[in-house]
């Protein structure tokens, strides 16, 4: 038995020399360059005590050799746990005492703050930060031959933990084969190959920029242009010698406010695509417009990686994530009796295939609770299949809104206010309130100048929703909460919001 996801890494492997990714400091990286270091990272690991089903634990920037870690933790038949480099030392805490890593990796810069909770927890502490760190020395001096440690398609490869919007976060392990069969599925459907180059901007803690963008790339042979963060100065500069790119819905919005978008700035380019967050029908329009290009939007998990997308070839629908991908099945329930719905009928998705995580770490009643009888894996997102049968998503499940008994889907609401002149964008919630249970309320942002009101947006909607669907509070802001990558943070707003009726009734309101 080999290495499942290394050796199909190699299977598919250009020549040596072709490159792999090209970095903004100047160097390049050849897939020869990618096998060496990622050996050497193998060998370092195992040197530190790593063995078969040991967690390493690492919040560090993104860098090429961050990258090489996660190839080198495969290698050595570890799994790789990555961090939010934005968790605080108490979060980071959590996740450590969570998975008992035997290795930690932080940056040098936090090495200090975050020492007492790696001896807490049994880790070795090392650091890497781009070209430095105790385990970038170790990595230098050790030899660039690995014998790659055996591991199954069965085994896990990864844990990736939860936003943890609801209760604490739990780790999602994904096996050699979650991810392998997820990457090729991508290739196949979205057309990859070994003349690709993908411009690489998203952060590589989330299973966008770590798995759908890296391993998507590998199992191609093609190439990427590794940027530490998405700046739309870089964008545009890297963006002649690019093919492809993949970001979230903000990169494009920030992208189409730069005059140098253009279609023939963008006439080389094969592919846009846009995930982690849902892309508004307006910004899927004006990006066409601009541009030429119909960003493709797809749909996936971090349990799961990618369930749907638009089609390559096709109508690439706004407002949808497309269709099932291949081996992949997916359907629409009841979220009570769990009975199959009709097509255009809006309950909860479930998705079951290759590409469905293994469970919840050291959670077996969490990972019972969320697995059907026949295998298919309760997502916790609502949509519909419509009758050509694209996937549409109407929100999480706790995002439902139930008014005097009556079920809001607060995208509804949301469509038809993003619809309205000078309205950038929206968040329908539902705050208590003492007579309907919960009252929708509203929250949005206008455009710079623009003259949108409470009472204007609330007037708008009496003649296009049904009574019960109406906000009955709407407030205009400058700016949505929003996570590392770039998806609302409905949770934070409800907070914020959930005492506004009860103080209008004890105003008097």
């Amino acid at each position: 038995m080999g290495n499942h996801l290394f050796d199909l890494i190699k299977a598919r492997m250009p020549a040596p020399t072709a490159p792999f990714a090209f970095l903004d400091d100047g160097r390049a990286y050849s897939y020869a360059d990618m096998v060496a270091v990622s050996a050497r990272f193998a060998n370092a690991l195992v040197a530190l005590g790593v063995k078969p089903g040991d967690r390493v634990a690492v919040q560090v920037e993104k860098s090429i050799e961050a990258l090489m870690l996660y190839l080198g933790t495969v290698r050595a038949g570890a799994i790789f746990l990555p961090l939010n480099t934005a968790y605080t030392p108490a979060e980071i805490e959590y996740f450590l005492g969570d998975a008992e890593p035997s290795v930690f990796v932080c940056d040098p810069a936090k090495a200090e703050a975050l020492k007492p909770f790696a001896e807490k927890a049994g880790a070795k502490l090392e650091t890497l930060g781009v070209g430095a760190g105790s385990l970038l020395d170790k990595v230098n001096a050790a030899s660039a031959e690995f014998a790659d440690v055996a591991r199954g398609a069965d085994d896990l490869a990864a844990i990736l933990y939860t936003s943890g919007t609801t209760g604490r976060s739990k780790g999602a392990m994904l096996s050699h084969d979650n991810l392998a069969s997820n990457a090729l599925s991508l290739v196949d459907y979205w057309r990859f190959t070994k003349g690709d180059v993908l411009l690489h901007a998203l952060p590589i803690f989330h299973t966008h920029g770590l798995f759908v963008a890296t391993n998507t790339i590998l199992l191609a042979g093609a190439s990427m242009i590794l940027l530490p963060k998405f700046d739309p100065e870089q964008v545009f500069k890297y963006l002649p010698k690019a093919t492809s790119m993949m970001g979230v819905p903000t990169f494009y919005v920030r992208l189409l406010q730069d005059q140098r978008l253009s279609k023939e700035a963008v006439k080389h380019m094969r592919l846009f695509v846009s995930g982690s967050a849902p892309l508004l029908a307006e910004t899927h329009r004006e990006w066409r417009e601009r541009t030429g290009h119909a960003i493709l939007e797809r749909y996936g998990m971090t349990e799961t990686n990618m369930n749907t997308s638009n089609p390559y070839d096709g109508d690439r629908v706004a407002g949808t994530v497309g269709f099932p991908l291949p081996g992949v099945s997916a359907r629409v329930t009841d979220p009570e009796s769990g009975k199959e719905l009709a097509r255009d009928e809006i309950g909860m998705i479930e998705v079951k295939g290759p590409n469905v995580f293994k469970g919840y770490w050291r959670n077996p009643e969490k990972t019972k609770a969320e697995f059907r009888a026949d295998g298919f894996f309760i997502t916790g997102d609502l949509g519909k299949i419509d009758p050509a049968g694209y996937v549409h998503i109407v929100g999480r499940g706790k995002d439902l809104i139930i008014t005097g008994g009556y079920n809001v889907y607060p995208k509804e609401v949301e469509a038809e206010i993003d619809e309205m002149p000078g309205v950038i964008e929206s968040a329908v919630i539902g705050c208590p309130h003492p007579d309907f249970g919960e009252g929708v309320t509203a929250v949005v942002v206008a455009k710079p100048g623009a003259e949108v009101s409470a009472a204007g947006i609330a007037k708008a909607l009496e003649q296009r929703l049904a009574k019960f669907k109406q906000p009955k509070q709407v407030f205009v802001v400058a700016d949505l909460p929003r996570n590392t990558m770039g998806k609302v943070q409905k949770n934070l707003l409800r907070e914020q919001y959930k005492d506004i009726y009860a103080k209008q009734l004890k105003a008097g309101g």
